[in-house]
C-alpha cells in the first residue's frame, strides 16, 4: 500500500482512501479488470466507494500514466498498471486476459516503421485463442 501512496502523490494524485485501495488492486492483479470487476472486488472492503468513482479514479490513473486502459475488443475497457508496452492474449472463451513477453515482439516496431510512412507513437498488439485450461474443458 505504501508503493501506491507513493507513485500516486508522484504523479500529482491526492492518495485518497479510494484512490490507495483502486491502485493497489490494480498493481497486485494479473486479471486486466474492467471498472465493474475492480468494483466488485472492492465494494466489500469500501461498501461506501461508488462505482462512478471507481471509473473516475481508473481515468484519473490512466490520464496520470500510472496505469493503461486495453481494449480487446469487449464492451468496456480493461485496466493493466504494467504501463510499459506489451502485447496481450485473451482467452475466446472464458475471456481472461494475460501478457506476453515483449521480448518476442522487440523488432516489430522497427519493421513497422520500415513498412509504413508514419511516425509511429505507440502501438498495441493482441492476440486470440483458447488458454490451456479452456482447451482441456468440454463444451
Amino acid at each position: 500500500m505504501e508503493q501506491s501512496v507513493t507513485l500516486l502523490k508522484k504523479h500529482g494524485l491526492k492518495a485518497t482512501p479510494q484512490r490507495i485501495a483502486i491502485y493497489d488492486y490494480l498493481l497486485h492483479t494479473e486479471a486486466h479488470p474492467s471498472v465493474d470487476t475492480i468494483y466488485a472486488a472492492l465494494h466489500p472492503l469500501h461498501p461506501t466507494m461508488s462505482l462512478a468513482t471507481v471509473y473516475k479514479t481508473v481515468e484519473s490513473l490512466r490520464e496520470a500514466g500510472l496505469v493503461q486502459q486495453l481494449n480487446v475488443g469487449e464492451e468496456c475497457f480493461r485496466y493493466d498498471a504494467r504501463t510499459g508496452s506489451h502485447p496481450h492474449i485473451q482467452c475466446l472463451r472464458c475471456r481472461r486476459v494475460f501478457d506476453l513477453d515483449p521480448a518476442m515482439f522487440t523488432d516489430l516496431p522497427d519493421r513497422a516503421r520500415t513498412h509504413s510512412p508514419f511516425l509511429i507513437t505507440q502501438a498495441q498488439l493482441y492476440f486470440y485463442g483458447l488458454c490451456p485450461e479452456c482447451q482441456g474443458a468440454s463444451d
